[in-house]
């Protein structure tokens, strides 16, 4: 089963707080993902976004002024409610504001990659894996992600995220 957190960057004023609106909008922006990720406006974590997360919270060990930052690339935002006739299967999505995307740009820009590893990368490793191959997959989704919210952040743009299983 293919599992994906899938982030498009969008201007705030074309957002609309309707979870039927996003999903439909989410779902047009993964059918167009290749041509999106060419464009620098949409990326996506295959299956561990949560062990990248736990990759930036090694953050609040290396620094004592990370302020939470390190939780904005991937769960930072609000959630969309659904509507209360929706659909058990609809996906969960998230909105995070303009200012919120400079704040993890920002974070992205100045986080060192080699120390989180140096922190985090122990537990990341899992049984049977190749570290080498592992670190590489972490790095080039760190690599990915500054790209990404810096572009975000530079346009002035929200950035959705949305869960696709």
């Amino acid at each position: 089963m293919s599992i994906h957190m899938h982030m498009r960057a969008v201007a705030d004023s074309e957002i609309r707080d309707d979870h039927t609106w996003l999903a439909a909008f989410m779902w047009e922006a993964w059918e167009n993902h290749p041509d999106e990720y060419a464009a620098g406006i949409a990326d996506s974590i295959d299956k561990v976004w949560g062990s990248v997360n736990d990759l930036y919270a090694a953050a609040d060990v290396l620094d004592a002024d990370a302020d939470g930052f390190w939780e904005l690339p991937i769960y930072g935002g609000r959630p969309v409610a659904h509507s209360a006739d929706a659909a058990p299967s609809n996906p969960p999505l998230g909105v995070l504001d303009p200012p919120g995307v400079s704040q993890a740009a920002g974070f992205l820009a100045r986080v060192s990659f080699d120390e989180l590893w140096n922190v985090a990368g122990a537990k990341l490793v899992w049984a049977g894996w190749d570290e080498v191959h592992v670190r590489q997959e972490f790095l080039d989704y760190h690599r990915g992600l500054q790209g990404f919210y810096g572009r975000a952040a530079a346009a002035g743009h929200a950035v959705v995220r949305v869960v696709w299983a």
